[in-house]
Parts: C-alpha cells; structure tokens; sequence
C-alpha cells in the first residue's frame, strides 16, 4: 500500500476525540509500527472480514472524491495479500491503551518466526482464503509460510497449534483434507 494511502487510512480510522495524541509512524531495523489513537470499532481478529465502519466518515468520504482511498473496506485484505506474497511475519494487531498499533516485520524465515507468529499467520491466511471464497490447506500454508514440501509436517503442526488456540477449524470434519477455515466462519 503506498504511504499516502496509509497515512490516509490512519486519519480515517484516528478517534479525534482523543487530545493530546495523533497517528505514529516508527520505523525499526526489523519493523514498522502504526499507532493510532482510539478503541477499534471491530475487533483486531476480525479486521478482514468485517464490513467497513469509518469512524469519521466525511474525512473517508472526501478522500475517496480525491482518490486518495477507497472506502470499500479492503486495506486490512490488501496489506495481508502483499504480506503473504512476499513470505513476512504476519502483521500484530494490538489494542493497546487508548489506542491501536500496528506492527509490521522485517523478512525473517519460518524457522525464526515464534510459535505465536506461526499461529498468528495461519490464522491470518485462513481467513484471507475464505474472505477469497477458498480454503486454507496444508500445500497453501506451506507456500505462504515458504516450507518446502517435504516439510509438510511443519504446516501440519501449525495448523494443529491453529486449531488448538481456538483460531480455525477445520471446514468439514468428516473429510480432513477439506481444508481450513477460521472458527468464525
């Protein structure tokens, strides 16, 4: 996503009842970090799937005249697609405080992802597959995560701990290899 866009997004979302704070850009050696000031109006696990809500809507409305956004709800879809195209960590959402941060990670490889970011991930491409109209399967999660094939049971043990954090499910239990889908779905 180009920067003006995500600075744009940043005011769209940004509560402005909350003085003394504003949108924060910090740029790491391994990361990226957005911070926004205001509770979320949907939940950081359901950011992809949930319909668009513009906490100030004449801003996303002028922006979207100026064809500096869309307002069509897809960011969050978008960021996760390049995400995963490129095989980074995936992105933490995190409320934190007042407000709502974004962390985005440098490339690090599967074997020096933690476990939680492992979960994290297959969770995010579960339900980046459904709001697709796909499943996630072990061969998607591999790709996505850069594990060769013959290490299929590395994306086996990560959609198990997926399962287990009460993240995803499998989309039809009596045929296993029906693939994934996140619990809400």
């Amino acid at each position: 996503m180009e920067s003006h866009q995500s600075r744009c997004h940043t005011f769209i979302h940004q509560d402005m009842t909350i003085t003394g704070a504003g949108p924060l850009i910090e740029l790491f050696s391994d990361r990226m970090e957005i911070t926004n000031p205001g509770q979320p109006l949907v939940q950081p696990d359901r950011f992809l799937d949930s319909p668009p809500r513009s906490r100030n809507e004449s801003l996303a409305a002028l922006m979207r005249r100026m064809r500096l956004c869309e307002e069509q709800g897809t960011g969050i879809d978008k960021v996760l697609a390049i995400v995963e195209m490129h095989q980074l960590p995936p992105p933490d959402f995190r409320v934190e405080a007042e407000a709502v941060r974004v962390v985005l990670y440098a490339p690090r490889r599967f074997s020096d992802m933690t476990l939680e970011e492992r979960v994290r991930a297959c969770y995010q491409h579960a339900a980046l597959k459904w709001v697709s109209g796909q499943r996630m399967t072990n061969i998607t999660l591999r790709e996505r995560l850069g594990i060769e094939p013959q290490n299929a049971a590395q994306a086996s043990g990560v959609i198990r701990q997926t399962i287990a954090s009460g993240l995803i499910r499998a989309a039809d239990p009596s045929r296993p290899r029906s693939g994934y889908v996140p619990l809400w779905a």
